[in-house]
């Protein structure tokens, strides 16, 4: 039996819960867990807001642990390595994306936390292909959120072959935001901080960012006209998106990583007269996410991260909610 924390409805309490896990897969895993970071998507699902949920509900899918049993058809993986899961638990690896390597555009992937319980637990299983192991160089106990926040924001600088000389923008400097500064300038990129937040101001320079710019103050806005490559968005909040598409420079781009839900309202003809683009990704394929781990050991980067026990679950859901969280919260099995 796997001992987790669990909701049984809507906005409900996390509260002690055990399942079977049935018999393990022969392409599958088991980790057990130490650390599990929390992501705004774990209160959207813990809330049924995306209308997937499955409940009793089991949140977390930015685990970090130690393979403790293999399937007998798993080849690359050996019990006692330290490994990350994130998002995607399992692919179908026959599809064109999987055998292209684009395993996160898997029409099949299964989600870590959708129709299966995940990291808010003693162990938690997976299949082997979705796991990736550690550099040793790595902080395990921080680099939780890498596996969901660290990647989402590093996948778009592989996917458009993003120039080490470009100007790009963030949108939001929070859990996803404090993340992209540092790939960026590590990157090699000019770096600009939107906010709304003049407090964060020093700490976002600290981050990485060349300057901060006040994303309430149209006229700073309308001063930046034509000056970024790139506009990497990471909040969910609608905005005034033409005011941003006007910063773009000939050929850039704006970029979702951030679930906005209101609709875009947006003008063609500025981008169709500056050849711009509007686009959207999501977390990055194994792949993908090695590449991501082996920079940030390189360029020395992680996460800020704030800590609780798994049996303080609930304090820390609330905490991030409230938005005083800086950056991100993991929950940690070694006190």
């Amino acid at each position: 039996m796997f001992k987790a924390y669990a909701v049984s409805e809507p906005g409900g309490k996390l509260e002690p819960y055990e399942y079977d896990p049935g018999p393990m897969g022969p392409q599958d895993v088991e980790i057990v867990v130490e650390h599990c970071g929390i992501c705004y998507s774990d209160i959207s699902m813990l809330q049924n807001e995306w209308g997937m949920t499955q409940y009793p509900f089991v949140p977390g899918h930015e685990i970090i642990g130690t393979i403790a049993g293999i399937g007998d058809q798993v080849q690359h993986i050996r019990p006692g390595q330290r490994v990350g899961l994130g998002w995607h638990a399992g692919y179908c690896m026959h599809c064109h994306s999987c055998m292209s390597g684009d395993h996160n555009l898997c029409a099949h992937a299964q989600g870590t936390l959708i129709g299966r319980h995940g990291g808010f637990a003693d162990r938690v299983r997976a299949q082997a292909a979705s796991v990736v192991e550690l550099p040793r160089d790595l902080d395990a106990q921080s680099a939780g959120p890498l596996f969901c926040g660290g990647i989402t924001v590093f996948n778009p600088l592989m996917q458009f072959n993003i120039k080490p000389t470009a100007r790009v923008g963030v949108i939001g400097i929070g859990g996803l935001g404090h993340l992209a500064l540092q790939f960026l300038n590590a990157w090699g990129c000019h770096v600009t901080a939107f906010t709304h937040n003049e407090s964060k101001k020093d700490e976002i320079l600290k981050l990485g960012a060349y300057q901060v710019l006040n994303s309430t103050d149209s006229a700073t806005l309308e001063a930046a006209a034509g000056q970024f490559d790139l506009i990497l968005s990471t909040v969910q909040a609608g905005l005034d998106w033409n005011a941003y598409v006007a910063m773009l420079s000939p050929k850039g781009r704006l970029h979702f990583v951030g679930a906005t839900l209101e609709p875009l309202d947006i003008g063609v003809f500025p981008l169709i007269l500056g050849q711009r683009s509007i686009s959207g990704s999501p977390v990055g394929s194994p792949d993908t996410i090695r590449t991501m781990l082996d920079f940030a050991v390189q360029h020395k980067i992680k996460p800020v991260v704030e800590y609780f026990r798994f049996d303080q679950a609930n304090e820390a859901i609330a905490h991030l909610a409230s938005g005083k969280a800086r950056y991100r919260v993991v929950l940690s099995n070694s006190g």
